[in-house]
């Protein structure tokens, strides 16, 4: 507890210094300001948080800025008596320039007025604009990275996306944490997805990098959102446009991993919108290797160690394609339809998968393996909404409704060789067909209040059926040819069916107060009723639970245009399939896991802290965080008869971590810009158990970080580099290894840049790398490493067909269902053996 209270007065303090240090400059002499309002051309409503950066005029030279508030004026300080250009940008729009601003005194305030933007669509062609675009956006209670203008991700997909985004870290296998924590949710389009439920790795394998517009990273989620994950939600935005006309996009690209090529396909005519596109992506010649080495004491103090390795090699096909039509009925009323399909097919192969046993130094047996992991899934949802507007500014009201279904087979066989390693004694074979369904319906009302609408009151309700079905078999072969035979072991071979049932209701107010400080405050509560059963007569008995989830966001506007924030809330993590499946994962027979079916959900308090600034073509973004998590669900190990490490999940005592995030983006003239940042948290677990043979804790630092550059050269070139590295992350009986990816590429646009072509490299300095993992218990010390070659080269190409006009119609917001209650975990595989994964949800 020391440990944390000196961590916690650290980032207090560093806080509470760049407050002091604003509230000082208040009480000096006011200087001269640029003050104006950036609103939308088409509807003449504000630009809320766009971006203000000031010029010397006829240079590149930038030497102030600031942001608007949530009505869109903004105050520019700190310029001397002079001539400047003033560029206003936001996500949508083209970046806005205000030339021969002159500021003729130290003092006085320079007022420009409304200044409009123009979306994007309708920048003329001839119109260049110099310079790069702000990569990262700070509202209020969400930071957003804008994708679409980073272009060191094309030929990508949402994986190579979100490691570039502040406070996320994504691991070689496309696992998300946020600060540390895996507890997350992940929408698409504000909308959850059945394939995002089961697997977020999954989703984000399917999604192309082209098509994300932009990554919202809500680390404070307001009572509107489900009361799920614990460090918060990922919303990933795809480009949607309002046109009328007909276009086509055509993406490809080929390397020596991977290749990728996508269709996408948008026509407007009228009140009607139409969109189809599909996406396909496959991975190949991705080889490897697994190394394994396990010391376990037995009960007479004798030790037992295992030493196994094994070549590995992948093969993926990723798809995902969709249907989506939207008509304005009248002025006021709105109705969307979308359906979305994916698939994903991977197998995973390891070869001369080799074990030894020994006791003490003695070699007691020895074992050649092999073993083929299938894992396949197909997933749709099909959403229908409705929005209402009125008169009254603001005023809305939806109804929301959302089918999802995920369809998933697990497989593997495992081949026992004789001892002559040449001819195949046995076979064993597990199957796991999971199925993940829910229907939710959901309603939203927005209503401002008072004479200038600043004040918010929100209110809804929502109902989620979920239904997840895991059947599992386990089967036995002799030799290579010998026909399956089924066990008849309950606990091997058996059917669990689990029903949820969560109702909700949720209330918000969000108002002003002392000129510059915005509340948001509300109030959820969910009530979870829980049904499950095995086909046979094995009973999962599991209570009714109501949790109350309050909220608190709150911001202050400083005057140069500079924001600090604050937060609190509380998170509840219902387990998901993932955790619960009791399917015996045993590809690797030496270690084994299982869900259980009986867990608890977890409940997290969130505290946060944060600060954006903007000064000389720099944007930097603090924030700090504590975070402590009771009933936390972690994996647990233990040691079963012949020397077995068998995995399975348990809601532990509890779990704390605090931890900040700083990140930058530096414009050096109008063709170099880079940005990256690094996040640094404190783990501390403890299950809170006496008995020192199942007493548990662990604690210490995880850091990461990333940087990227972007140069323009001329005649439309462009260089990119990146890089990302995360250090070993705690877990509670172990560390988990760290890792680093870096690449290369050269862009160039062609033919008015309809089409684009790129040259790229990644990890192209080793032929391979090591990621090792440890585990420690009284009775086991584990090493575990995987070695990954994935050195690749690629080329990338891309061209957009047709012609799209905009519609000088209002732009209305769609609206979608955020089903953020499960704990999805880090990706779809329970094994830490190299094994096959299970069905998850």
């Amino acid at each position: 507890m020391k440990k944390l209270f000196y961590l916690i007065l650290f980032f207090s303090l560093t806080g509470a210094s760049s407050v002091l240090a604003q509230t000082n400059e208040t009480n000096k002499k006011t200087p001269a300001r640029i003050i104006g309002v950036a609103k939308d051309q088409n509807t003449g409503e504000p630009v809320p948080y766009a971006t203000a950066a000031l010029y010397v005029a006829g240079t590149e030279e930038n030497i102030a800025g600031g942001v608007a508030d949530d009505e869109g004026k903004f105050f520019i300080t700190g310029m001397e008596p002079g001539e400047y250009t003033l560029k206003i940008s936001f996500l949508g729009f083209e970046t806005k320039s205000v030339q021969n601003i002159k500021v003729t005194s130290p003092n006085g305030d320079v007022v420009l007025g409304d200044i409009l933007m123009t979306d994007e669509g309708l920048a003329l062609e001839e119109v260049t604009v110099q310079g790069q675009r702000e990569l990262i956006e700070e509202r209020v209670d969400r930071t957003i990275y804008k994708a679409e203008n980073d272009k060191t991700t094309a030929g990508g997909d949402g994986t190579d996306v979100l490691r570039r985004v502040p406070m996320l870290s994504v691991d070689l296998d496309g696992n998300v944490s946020m600060r540390g924590s895996s507890n997350i949710t992940v929408l698409i389009d504000n909308r959850p997805s059945a394939i995002a439920a089961s697997s977020i790795s999954d989703a984000l394998r399917q999604i192309p990098a082209e098509e994300i517009k932009a990554v919202e990273v809500i680390t404070s989620p307001s009572a509107r959102f489900d009361a799920e994950g614990t460090s918060g939600v990922i919303n990933i935005v795809t480009k949607k446009n309002n046109l009328q006309g007909v276009s086509l996009n055509v993406r490809s690209g080929v390397g020596l991993r991977g290749s990728n090529l996508s269709l996408n396909g948008a026509a407007r005519k009228g009140k009607f919108g139409f969109s189809l596109g599909g996406f396909g992506r496959s991975g190949y010649n991705i080889k490897g290797r697994f190394e394994n080495e396990q010391l376990i004491t037995n009960p007479n103090s004798s030790i037992a160690r295992v030493i196994q390795s094994a070549d590995t090699r992948q093969n993926n096909i990723f798809g995902r394609y969709n249907f989506g039509v939207d008509y304005e009925i009248d002025k006021y009323n709105f109705l969307t339809g979308a359906v979305n399909f994916g698939i994903r097919n991977s197998n995973n192969y390891q070869n001369n998968f080799f074990t030894e046993n020994y006791l003490e130094d003695q070699l007691i047996s020895k074992a050649l393996r092999e073993t083929d992991v299938i894992n396949e899934s197909n997933s749709v949802d099909i959403s229908v909404n409705y929005t209402k507007t009125f008169e009254k500014k603001g005023k809305e009201f939806s109804i929301l409704t959302l089918y999802s279904r995920d369809n998933r087979e697990n497989s593997f066989v495992n081949s026992l060789f004789d001892d002559d390693l040449e001819t195949v004694n046995s076979r064993l074979r597990n199957d796991n067909p999971s199925k993940n369904e829910e229907f939710t319906i959901q309603l939203d009302f927005v209503n401002p209040l008072g004479k200038d609408g600043q004040q918010i009151l929100e209110y809804g309700a929502k109902n989620i059926l979920r239904k997840a079905v895991s059947d599992f078999a386990y089967f036995q072969a002799d030799g290579a040819d010998g026909d399956f035979i089924e066990s008849e072991n309950p606990s091997l071979t058996n059917a669990f069916n689990y029903d949820q049932n969560v109702t909700a209701a949720y209330t918000s107010y969000t108002f002003n107060f002392l000129k510059n400080y915005t509340l948001k405050t509300g109030l959820r509560y969910e009530y979870t009723m829980i049904t499950a059963d095995f086909k046979t007569e094995t009973t999962a008995e599991i209570p009714s639970y109501g949790t109350l989830v309050p909220s608190v966001n709150a911001s202050r506007k400083l005057k140069n245009g500079n924001l600090i924030k604050a937060a609190y809330n509380r998170r509840i993590s219902r387990p998901s399939l993932r955790f619960l499946n009791p399917n015996i994962n045993a590809s690797n027979p030496l270690q084994i896991s299982q869900g259980n079916p009986v867990l608890d959900p977890e409940l997290t308090d969130n505290y946060e802290m944060g600060y954006s600034t903007f000064f000389k073509g720099t944007v930097i973004n603090f924030s700090g965080f504590y975070r402590n998590t009771t009933g936390s669900i972690q994996a647990v190990r233990t040691i079963q008869d012949n020397g077995i490490i068998f995995t399975t999940y348990e809601n532990i005592g509890r779990e704390q971590a605090v931890g900040t995030n700083i990140f930058a983006n530096v414009a050096i003239g109008s063709k170099l810009s880079f940005n990256g940042g690094f996040d640094v948290y404190y783990s501390m677990l403890d299950n809170g158990l006496e008995d020192p043979l199942l007493a548990a804790e662990n604690q210490g630092f995880v850091v990461s970080g990333r940087l990227f550059g972007n140069y323009s050269l001329p005649k439309d070139w462009q260089i990119q580099v990146f890089s990302f590295a995360r250090g070993r992350r705690v877990q509670l009986q172990g560390l988990s290894g760290g890792f680093a990816v870096y690449g290369l590429s050269f862009n160039k646009q062609f033919d008015d840049k309809r089409g684009s072509i790129g040259f790229g490299a990644d990890n192209f300095l080793s032929k391979e790398f090591i990621v090792k993992n440890e585990l420690t218990t009284p009775t086991i010390m584990q090493n575990s490493s995987t070695a990954l070659r994935n050195m690749n080269f690629k080329v990338n190409f891309s061209y957009r067909i047709g012609k799209l006009s905009m519609d000088q119609r209002p732009r209305r917001r769609k609206k979608s269902i955020n089903n953020d209650d499960l704990k999805g975990g880090e990706g779809g595989d329970m094994n830490e053996g190299g094994g096959p994964g299970v069905g998850n949800k």
